[in-house]
């Protein structure tokens, strides 16, 4: 697939084939929705925790005697129908995460990636800088390369450069900077467009392809 390489001007400066093995890949829904399910479980702490009637404090002492009171029998003020009694099918600390093998998890990444391309999602530059770290700068720059579109920006690598382009991103809404090789499949569905320079395609390349 051939797409046109633009300058942060939003002007074509030459062409680039995106390789067609991770854009050109078949789309299969599921898969990114497996895998989409899966970070998404991953991303869940699983710390919630509320205590059972034989952790909370108190209740050791049966309220009242077991006959002749008229009152329903009761054993304990903890129980879980008492005002402070303990919690009963209530979460406790538990691991959410969730397994998928690698192959598939890239192919997921590739059936997104190929989405985005048949979408006319992708836009690749040339080069990815600004001259100092200013939202304002940015923002112009993604008005003229992807209009109101809520984009994500692909990082190939960290270093001065590139640091003032995540920092002039940062207060931005609907923009999101990421290192090329953090690329996950909530992000890339989650947004609209997708930027990245030369270099990010080259990192994108050397995992997927």
């Amino acid at each position: 697939m051939k797409v046109d390489v633009l300058n942060m001007e939003g002007q074509t400066v030459s062409t680039v084939d995106l390789p067609a093995q991770i854009f050109e890949a078949p789309i299969k829904v599921e898969l990114m929705h497996q895998a989409y399910q899966r970070q998404m479980a991953n991303a869940r702490l699983g710390t919630h925790d509320t205590k059972s009637r034989g952790e909370v404090a108190g209740g050791g002492r049966k309220p009242w005697k077991q006959k002749g009171t008229g009152r329903a029998r009761q054993g304990s003020t903890r129980a879980t129908q008492w005002v402070g009694g303990g919690k009963v099918h209530t979460p406790h600390p538990r691991d959410y995460s969730m397994q998928m093998p690698r192959k598939m998890r890239r192919a997921a990444l590739r059936s997104a990636l190929s989405a985005k391309a048949a979408e006319s999602g992708i836009v690749v530059l040339d080069d990815l800088s600004v001259s100092e770290p200013k939202t304002k700068l940015m923002a112009q720059a993604l008005d003229r390369l992807v209009g109101d579109a809520s984009v994500l920006i692909l990082i190939p690598e960290g270093n001065a450069g590139y640091d003032l382009v995540v920092r002039s991103a940062n207060n931005l809404p609907d923009a999101k900077t990421l290192m090329a090789n953090y690329v996950n499949i909530r992000d890339l569905l989650g947004y609209e467009k997708l930027i990245m320079p030369l270099k990010a395609l080259d990192v994108l390349v050397s995992f997927l392809g």
